[in-house]
């Protein structure tokens, strides 16, 4: 074997093990909190001091395979939940979920699925998130849904969650603790809709930073990340600054509810009731229209972008947030789903019945928290649209004095010398597949894997 011959073969070794230790333990398998002997705590009204359960909180175990990662989780949060000051009897309870996401997303190749009512994904402390429904409708009749988070806002703990009854074993003590909107505490709004965290205050999952890209909050159900409300200007470049990033539903110009957001009209049976102060204006999901191009997000409540998490771009949804950072609709995720949805994580209706269908495989591996070292090894490579039909942009690392394209066999494709600043680079006149493009700086490599469709 001659000199270059060996480099070779000892670069495309580093390579794979680089893109494999990525692959292996990439954000959705990292991004969990995985429970170190906390324990879930609750209050009760009037009563300032919270009460000590005994039920696990956070994540209580994640594994993964080559396809998917799966999350035990109680559904309880390291921080205090209630007391629900709407009459809702039950209290947040083990509910023995496990979850399964996908670990290689895909978008959806047929009709999108609608987020049904029931847990749509999961925060990364193990508690379900809903869609923005709450089961109810303007007599009943399933044409004017109600908004939860209007209808149920005084029911809503600190954190802005609450529990689902369950009507199965464990009865109310076993209520499905569940989040419609953005979870963090009312009081991070510069216009408080509730007073609850006066007596009863909670951390909630994150506080809100206008001055940094939001923290990855969980997952869809499709396997794409959820992040809070702040991200980006530039939706490719992690140095354009950070702004709020905007639905682009907007509440309908109506005074009476006689057509639905399509243009259907109704007949007069159908009617919803006319907007008042009892009734206003997004007070029913079908008050809300999408208005493409009007926010930032498409009409699943996502874009394309480049993340903390994902330095070579993802689809990512967002908890939206209005100016005052009061939840903005549709709060997590839009009508449908962007992505293909692993659909057993919807459990079996029926009392009884457990809260998903999911079975982990044998043969996964346990990820126990260590792995802060590759966590960092493709942090500061940016690849966007990742995957992309013909040109990605690469935002270089500083000091970057080479970026080589190269196939998975370690054969050199492209080289370009001394690039700086944000580097186009055309696959167009390659072929579909995977490809790896390595950044080389003095004291830096960074590694990214790109994908040509």
């Amino acid at each position: 074997m001659n000199p270059t011959q060996l480099m070779r073969f000892v670069l495309l070794a580093v390579l794979s093990l680089l893109v494999a230790s990525l692959q292996a333990q990439g954000p959705e398998i990292t991004s969990w909190t995985l429970n170190g002997g906390e324990t879930g705590s609750y209050y009760v009204q009037g009563n300032s001091t919270p009460q000590t359960m005994t039920t696990l909180a956070n994540v209580q175990a994640v594994q993964y395979n080559a396809v998917n990662v799966y999350i035990t989780a109680t559904g309880i949060p390291d921080y205090p939940t209630g007391p629900f000051l709407d009459g809702n009897p039950s209290l947040a309870g083990d509910n023995g979920y496990i979850f399964r996401i996908p670990r290689d997303p895909q978008p959806a190749s047929g009709t999108s699925m609608e987020p049904p009512l029931g847990h749509i994904g999961v925060l990364k402390n193990g508690v379900p998130i809903y869609n923005a429904e709450d089961a109810m409708s303007y007599n009943g009749q399933g044409i004017w849904l109600r908004n939860a988070v209007y209808w149920e806002n005084d029911g809503m703990d600190c954190s802005k969650g609450h529990p689902a009854p369950n009507m199965g074993p464990g009865g109310l003590a076993q209520g499905r603790y569940h989040h419609h909107q953005n979870p963090v505490a009312f009081t991070t709004a510069g216009v408080l809709l509730s007073s609850i965290c006066t007596l009863y205050p909670a951390s909630s999952l994150y506080t809100p930073d206008p001055n940094a890209h939001s923290p990855l909050l969980g997952y869809a159900f499709d396997g794409y990340p959820i992040y809070g409300c702040f991200g980006y200007d530039n939706p490719a470049d992690p140095n354009s600054g950070i702004r709020r990033i905007e639905s682009s539903y907007a509440t309908r110009n109506i005074t009476v509810r006689e057509t639905l957001p399509d243009g259907t009209v109704l007949q007069p049976a159908q009617y919803g009731p006319g907007v008042n102060a009892q009734y206003p204006l997004g007070a029913y999901i079908q008050d809300h229209e999408y208005v493409a191009g009007s926010g930032d997000l498409d009409e699943h409540n996502g874009r394309f972008c480049v993340t903390p998490e994902y330095p070579g771009g993802t689809y990512a949804y967002f908890a939206t947030a209005d100016a005052d950072l009061n939840s903005a609709y549709p709060y997590f995720i839009g009508d449908t789903y962007y992505g293909e949805v692993a659909n057993d994580n919807f459990g079996i209706p029926g009392p009884g019945n457990p809260a998903t269908n999911v079975t982990v495989p044998g043969g996964v591996t346990d990820w126990t928290g260590n792995t802060a070292v590759l966590e960092q090894v493709n942090a500061s490579l940016s690849v966007w649209p990742n995957p992309t039909s013909d040109q990605v942009r690469v935002i270089l690392p500083e000091g970057t004095t080479e970026l080589v394209l190269m196939a998975v066999d370690g054969r050199v494709l492209n080289t370009w010398r001394t690039p700086a600043g944000m580097l186009p680079v055309d696959l167009a006149d390659h072929a579909v597949g995977t490809y790896v493009l390595r950044a080389q700086g003095a004291n830096t490599v960074a590694v990214a894997r790109v994908v040509r469709e």
